[in-house]
């Protein structure tokens, strides 16, 4: 055999030697397996029940200086999460029928005073008058706070705090015959704060 041939005879071995490295298969052990992960986020779900039929906190009439009335109310942690903190927001509206207060707020003269919590203490935590609550910075309305001095663990998903407050139309002593026939309506706004987040 000539050299010539020899030497294509190799390059066609080699060659074929190439594509059967290339192309050819392998047999192995495998085994795949799939992971499927998921997040879901929980709910800030809380809501307050009153004593009316209408869920008000309080609804009364033919107020007059001295008056105190008490009420109790539920806040409700109907959510997935623990609640920190409920921030208290205090608004009201007076409607004057005399059309002169002379300067005199109807807010300034209702004591308000939270007696918090009947299933753990009973005794006033909170003292103030609805004007002063409705201007009161942010970090002076956490009615949670307000308990002993910030709950362990705050409201827990799927449990009840039993609140009672007391409202008073404080006498003072003189003349309050600008209020005859004026009416307060009051708003309150209860705002949930998650708690911190943790290692999961």
């Amino acid at each position: 055999m000539s050299i010539k041939k020899k030497l294509a005879m190799s390059i066609a071995t080699g060659a074929l030697a190439v594509s059967m490295i290339g192309g050819g298969t392998y047999a192995y052990f495998n085994d795949v397996e799939v992971n499927n992960s998921s997040f879901t986020a929980g709910t800030l779900d809380i809501n307050v029940a009153g004593n009316d039929a209408a869920n008000a906190i309080i609804d009364v009439s033919n107020l007059k200086p001295g008056d105190i009335m008490t009420r109790s109310f539920k806040l409700n942690n109907t959510g997935s999460l623990d609640v920190s903190k409920v921030l208290l927001t205090s608004n009201y509206s007076v409607t004057d029928t005399n059309l002169n207060n002379a300067g005199a707020d109807f807010g300034e003269h209702i004591k308000v005073q939270f007696v918090i919590n009947n299933d753990k203490r009973t005794e006033v935590v909170h003292e103030t008058t609805l004007k002063n609550l409705s201007q009161a910075d942010v970090t002076d309305r956490d009615l949670l706070g307000w308990l002993l001095g910030g709950e362990n663990g705050g409201l827990k998903a799927g449990t009840t705090d039993n609140l009672t407050v007391m409202f008073e139309f404080v006498d003072n002593g003189a003349d309050q015959n600008v209020f005859q026939g004026d009416s307060l309506k009051l708003e309150w706004t209860f705002d949930a704060k998650q708690t911190a987040g943790s290692l999961r």
